[in-house]
């Protein structure tokens, strides 16, 4: 499936005001996922490689102690098993990529 239209694919709630859909290949995850605003992801670290890319909204993301107000525009790299959280200042839509495939990802349930 080359191309992806994230608004035909289920929604999956990842915790609270935290929400999105999901694509996987055979190495990697892309997700399309919006943060309501004061949603709060807290610290914590994954094998994961990953990419998030700020595409509406503000975001105040720490990676490994350091804090970064990220806006539209913006990207952040998360070596793996870096410790990192991020509280929504606004609204985001964020695109994050992970390397291997979030298996624990695909079993999430959608939300209706």
């Amino acid at each position: 499936m080359p191309f992806i239209n994230y608004n035909h694919l289920p929604h999956l709630t990842l915790m609270d005001d935290i929400h999105g859909s999901f694509i996987h290949s055979d190495h990697l995850s892309v997700g399309y996922i919006t943060f309501e605003e004061g949603a709060r992801l807290p610290e914590h670290a994954h094998v994961h490689e990953q990419w998030s890319h700020v595409i509406e909204g503000e975001l105040s993301f720490v990676l490994d102690g350091k804090m970064q107000l990220m806006t539209k525009g913006m990207s952040v790299h998360i070596p793996s098993n870096v410790p990192h959280s991020a509280e929504a200042i606004s609204r985001c839509v964020v695109i994050d990529t992970f390397l291997p495939v979030r298996e624990d990802f695909k079993h999430l349930e959608a939300f209706k």
